[in-house]
Formats: structure tokens, sequence, C-alpha cells
């Protein structure tokens, strides 16, 4: 959390308020005396000890000057009851006696008191000592406001991250359950919430698309702009380019997403074609994890040589392309689903390590990816991802 989040102006001012309890008039009168000049002091007294607890919580002074001995309640019983309530426990409280002994400042001080005074005190002193206390317990009240702000604006910002993961899970596509080619997701997004997104359409009868992008840091303007990318290849509006083309749908979007004007945000990407007729998957990636192919008994990771999606104008991305056999599996993902610290040793878990796994997995459409997000909650020991967990698989009958 930044500082710029607490607003310091908004913070409470407090005013010294002196809350001085000795049954002697004639002391309450000398010490109103010795503060009568300091306009930054407010001064109050309280002769009756009975009526000592009720006016301290009425008043809520910044700090409280006790005589040890009083009629009807003993001093040092008085400076318990002020510790244990729950309005007061926190207010500097100075005892004033007459007894010089070290046996009864240790005593006050075990009970709670904060000072020691000999009465009456030297002037000088007993303002250095008020407003040094005072000063303490101020700032004790302005954290404490400060935190309450910082809890706000948690709760806020976690509310709007919740409202923009909503949205960007309503814009992903639904799961496809039959035909030649079916696809089963799972994303769950991060606490701060990245800037992962994907998608899959049909471009036309013989041409199946599919991409996964993440962008860089987390929050609303991450996820914003993963949005407007993803729509942009929902609704194939970027100019000039051949969507059945992997490398010029790249090079179109680090055209138009370039993080100059992007509030210096940039993204991975992978995106890729399918062409039914021929089984052959085109595909071209931005500085993103390789895709997984499990092609029968093979395994292939997909992923051509590019930079950044954003990183600099002007930039050129190239295709590749890999025959599809009957069957084979197909997983897109992000690096939230492996980028995790083993609770078991503190290490990272390894790519290698991801890819073994991936390929142990298996079962109907989806049970791979609920398999490693119990194997990963698993790892790291926690249900909440540092990353958004985002991940795709494909199944080409």
């Amino acid at each position: 959390m930044t500082t710029s989040i607490i607003n310091d102006e908004l913070l409470t001012e407090h005013k010294i308020t002196v809350l001085l309890i000795d049954d002697q008039p004639m002391v309450g009168e000398a010490v109103r005396r010795m503060l009568a000049d300091e306009e930054d002091i407010d001064f109050h007294f309280v002769s009756d000890p009975t009526a000592a607890i009720p006016t301290a919580q009425e008043l809520q002074p910044t700090v409280i000057l006790q005589d040890l001995v009083m009629p009807e309640i003993d001093g040092m019983t008085m400076v318990k009851f002020m510790r244990a309530n729950a309005k007061l426990k926190d207010i500097p409280l100075i005892v004033l006696s007459t007894k010089e002994e070290p046996a009864t400042k240790a005593e006050a001080f075990a009970l709670g008191a904060n000072d020691y005074l000999v009465k009456l005190p030297d002037r000088i002193e007993l303002l250095a000592r008020i407003r040094y206390h005072s000063k303490g317990y101020i700032n004790l009240l302005q954290r404490n406001e400060a935190y309450k702000q910082l809890l706000a604006s948690r709760d806020e910002m976690r509310k709007e991250l919740a409202v923009a993961a909503d949205y960007v899970t309503s814009l992903l596509p639904l799961p496809i359950t039959e035909g030649e080619i079916q696809a089963d997701w799972r994303f769950i997004p991060s606490a701060s919430l990245g800037g992962d997104s994907f998608g899959y359409h049909w471009l036309d009868d013989d041409h199946f698309a599919m991409y996964l992008l993440d962008v860089c840091d987390h929050g609303v303007g991450s996820a914003l702009l993963s949005v407007s990318a993803m729509n942009v290849l929902r609704s194939q509006t970027l100019p000039d380019t051949d969507f059945l083309k992997p490398d010029e749908v790249l090079f179109a979007l680090n055209e138009s997403f370039q993080m100059d004007q992007q509030n210096n945000l940039y993204f991975t990407m992978w995106y890729g074609v399918y062409k039914k007729s021929e089984r052959t998957l085109t595909f071209s990636s931005g500085g993103h994890p390789p895709a997984l192919l499990i092609n029968g008994e093979e395994v292939a990771e997909l992923r051509t040589a590019g930079m950044i999606v954003g990183g600099m104008p002007d930039m050129q991305y190239t295709s590749d392309s890999i025959t599809v056999k009957p069957g084979a599996r197909f997983f897109l993902y992000s690096d939230g689903v492996y980028e995790l610290k083993k609770v078991s040793d503190g290490k990272m878990w390894a790519f290698e390590e991801y890819t073994n796994f991936m390929i142990s997995t298996g079962g109907p459409l989806g049970k791979p990816i609920d398999m490693l997000i119990d194997h990963t909650r698993e790892l790291q020991g926690a249900e909440e991802y540092d990353d958004d967990f985002s991940m795709v698989e494909f199944i080409f009958e």
C-alpha cells in the first residue's frame, strides 16, 4: 500500500488535552496556572476520585496526571482501573506523588503508569513531559485512523477487482463439448487480478482460431487492456490483417497496442489457427510460454521467437506449423499455472516438472486442468494463486 492511499489531510487534528485527577484543589490551581499561557493545551481538573474515570472516558485526554494518594480510593488501584479500561488503556498516565521512593515508582510502572513525577513538579519539566507523552499518543491515534483508511481502501479495491474479474470471465467463450474440436478452460483470477484473457472461435468452416494473452502487471488497468486486445481478435477489426496468418495478427496487435500509449503496459501472446481439412496447426507467439501439444506418443512445445507485444514498433513475428493427430490434446496457458514456489523446499516449480505432470494427466475434457489445480495448490500450500491461473484444453477428434 502506498502513502498516496492514506490522505494525511483527512487525519483528525488533536489538541493536547490534560486531565488532572487530584483531591487537593490547591494542586489543581497550581497546575492550571503553570499551563495557563500555553495556547496549545486544554487543561481539565477533577478533584472527586469517584468521578475520575467517567470524566476521563468522556473527555478522552491526550495525557492524564493522577495523584497517588487520595481519599476513597487508593492511587495504585486507580492506575490499575485505568489500564483495564478499554477507552483509557492507551492514554499516557503520569503519576504525581509526594513520595520519591524507588519501590513506589516501580509498582506504578508495573501497573501501567507511563511516567512518574514528584509534586509539585517544575513547570518546564511538566510541560516537556505533557507534550512528549501527548505527541506519542496523538501519533498513535492518527496511525490507528490511517490504518482504518487503509483497510477501507483495500476493501474498496478488492470490490473493484472482483467486479473486473467477473467482467473478464463474462467475456470468455463457452466450453465446446461436442464436435471435431472440443474445448474447456479454467480461469482463476489472483487476488490482485492479472491481465489474462483468452478465446477461440471459427474463422470460417475450415479454420479455428485460438489465443491467450497475459498483460504485464496486475489490477484493473491490466484487465482492461487484456479485454481490449481480446475484443479486436473476436471482432477481427485489426486493420490490414489476415487472421488466418498468426504472425500477421501479432504484428498488427503490436502496432495497435504500443505500451507508450497503454500506460506502459505490454503483453505476451500465443495465437494459433487450426486448419481442419489438413489437420495442421499454425501458430505464432510473442514472449509467451510454449503451448503443449500431446500428439499421440509425441509431446511438442509450440513457440516461435518473438518479442512481447507492445514493446516497440515494427517488430516482426514468425509462424510455424505442426500436424495434429486424431485424439491429440492441446494446452494453452499463462505462466501463472506453473510459476509457483513449492512449500516443501521454498524452490520454484521447474517448467520441466510442470510439463512432465501435464503429460501424466488424462481423463475426460477438463480433467487434466482440474488435476493441475489440485496438484499446484498442494505444491504451494495455498488455495489462492499469486498470478492469474488461465488454461484452455482442446481435444482434436
